[in-house]
């Protein structure tokens, strides 16, 4: 019962129609462009003349914004638009990778390739060198380890949490850096359009 109640309370009421009560509205076409300001009879006028519906989308607005849509279809693009929202808060997760502080170059190349593909996902990544027995007794070789993993995924990361012991592990976060994705997927681009030229 307080399921069915929290899904009637997460699903919006929208008026349409005669059923809006404000004299004067902020009216906007079906592809959202506004019109402008129109009396509530000028803003059904012009609807009907479309054979669509007036939908209020910001009651609380100062007048009310209502647009001129087919109520069906506003409610899809909605119920399309909160899908969306969720899958893409449900990709970001925290991957953990585990590193040790004397990993030879190409162990240390497969955990860094593993930590890159993680965040070319969107997801965040939590690198961690473990140090073991007499490790701890030297810090410098587990922080030159990590230095080189986020140093090497500094073009599409952004170190969220710096560097930082906890116990005997030495912990870094990175997160994914959309910009620095964006200018290497240009970099990318134009090297190729280079190497083109260079062929022709």
């Amino acid at each position: 019962m307080a399921a069915r109640n929290r899904k009637k309370e997460n699903k919006r009421f929208y008026r349409i129609n005669e059923r809006i009560s404000a004299p004067s509205l902020r009216v906007l076409d079906p592809e959202g462009k506004q019109i402008g300001i129109l009396t509530k009879f000028e803003a059904l006028e012009k609807a009907r003349e479309l054979s669509l519906d007036l939908v209020e989308i910001a009651p609380m607005a100062k007048p009310p914004v209502v647009r001129i849509i087919d109520f069906n279809k506003f409610l899809y693009q909605e119920e399309k638009k909160k899908r969306e929202e969720k899958r893409k808060a449900k990709s970001s997760e925290t991957k953990e990778v585990r590193l040790g502080p004397f990993m030879d170059d190409h162990d240390l190349e497969v955990m860094a390739n593993r930590a890159r593909d993680f965040l070319t996902e969107n997801n965040k990544v939590r690198l961690v060198v473990r140090f073991t027995g007499r490790q701890i007794a030297h810090p410098e070789f587990g922080q030159k380890v990590m230095d080189r993993v986020v140093d090497g995924l500094s073009d599409i990361s952004k170190v969220e949490r710096d560097r930082h012991f906890e116990g005997r592990q030495l912990i870094a976060m990175l997160a994914p850096d959309k910009k620095g994705t964006v200018q290497k997927g240009k970099k990318d681009e134009k090297e190729q359009e280079e190497n083109q030229q260079i062929g022709s």
